[in-house]
């Protein structure tokens, strides 16, 4: 018969034994996006395939809605290393102003085009600008073509704007740009638009389809003018520390798997597309196109500005621009 220590001396090997069965390392990834948009869908089709051949090493666990904090406050908590990875879009341009690029109107011509800019200009020349800021981008994914929606009247040209108070997302030019267009325009979290919209502190605010719908605007917009004035990349990133700290068979999984999702996220976008348009108008929202030629003319201002006071960025400009065919 066993003594007590002996029993106790066998349970203890026995914990130790079994104890890193049940150690799993829990990868937080979080984005603004509400369920059902494209950011939603992205994220957790990425985590479906990647623990499927993480097989146990680690679990990538998605948080969406902003549970984890705004644009802002999840790079920070990459830097950090309270977060695993996010989903940033616009904001990059405060990490890093030459991510304005994707703040200038009508640059980008279509995702075929898109793709052309991420080899030509954000692998070579973007992602090391934020890499000096801790921060390292796996993949290029999407957030979307924007499109203004308002409680005030349907917008054909940038004059239409004037006085109109626009949410915008927390990037420098975006607030630029619609002051060019004569709007009023004031950066805010995603999470806050709503009740912004609902009770009047905005007038309106622009988004992808897929931001608009999931997020029920159309329940507090009475007009959507399709004006595609910006496309939109997001980034699947990392905090550098945290991501020098995970296991190379790790990494390796979830590089390789954010990078393969982009066909999945763009195809699944151009679905959502047609689709959301259909479900915004049927909620009772006037849907109108836009004079995008006048919206072209009146971005100069906006180009000259941002070629000047970023270093770099005209180089940049002029190489996306002689990539559209």
């Amino acid at each position: 018969m066993k003594t007590r220590h002996q029993l106790s001396i066998a349970l203890l090997a026995a914990a130790f034994a079994t104890g890193p069965a049940f150690a799993q390392t829990e990868l937080k990834f979080g984005h603004v996006g509400e369920p059902g948009s494209l950011f939603a869908k992205s994220s957790e089709e990425f985590a479906k395939r990647a623990n499927d051949k993480l097989g146990g090493k680690a679990k990538v666990v998605v948080f969406g809605s902003s549970q984890l904090g705004g644009d802002k406050e999840l790079l920070q908590k990459l830097k950090l290393g309270t977060v695993d990875l996010a989903l940033p879009s616009t904001v990059m341009s405060s990490e890093s102003d030459l991510f304005g690029i994707f703040e200038m109107p009508y640059l980008v011509k279509d995702r075929k085009h898109m793709n052309a800019i991420e080899k030509a200009v954000v692998w070579p020349s973007l992602a090391p600008e934020v890499e000096k800021k801790g921060l390292k981008i796996l993949a290029v994914w999407e957030n979307g073509y924007r499109h203004i929606t308002n409680n005030k009247k349907p917008i054909r040209v940038p004059a239409d704007l004037q006085g109109i108070k626009l949410r915008t997302p927390e990037g420098k030019w975006r607030v630029k740009m619609f002051q060019t267009y004569g709007a009023n325009p004031s950066p805010m979290k995603f999470s806050e638009v709503f009740t912004a919209l609902q009770t009047g502190v905005m007038d309106g605010q622009e988004n992808p389809f897929s931001q608009i719908y999931s997020a029920k605007f159309q329940e507090v917009q009475k007009f959507l003018s399709l004006t595609g004035h910006v496309y939109t990349p997001a980034y699947v990133t990392v905090g550098s520390k945290k991501w020098a700290s995970l296991p190379a068979d790790v990494r390796k999984v979830l590089e390789d798997t954010a990078k393969e999702m982009q066909s999945f996220v763009y195809s699944t976008a151009e679905k959502d597309e047609g689709e959301l348009l259909g479900k915004i108008k049927s909620a009772g929202v006037q849907v109108n196109e836009a004079d995008k030629a006048a919206f072209v003319k009146a971005s100069a201002a906006v180009y000259e500005e941002f070629g000047q006071s970023v270093k770099g960025s005209k180089a940049l400009i002029d190489k996306a621009l002689s990539l559209a065919k």
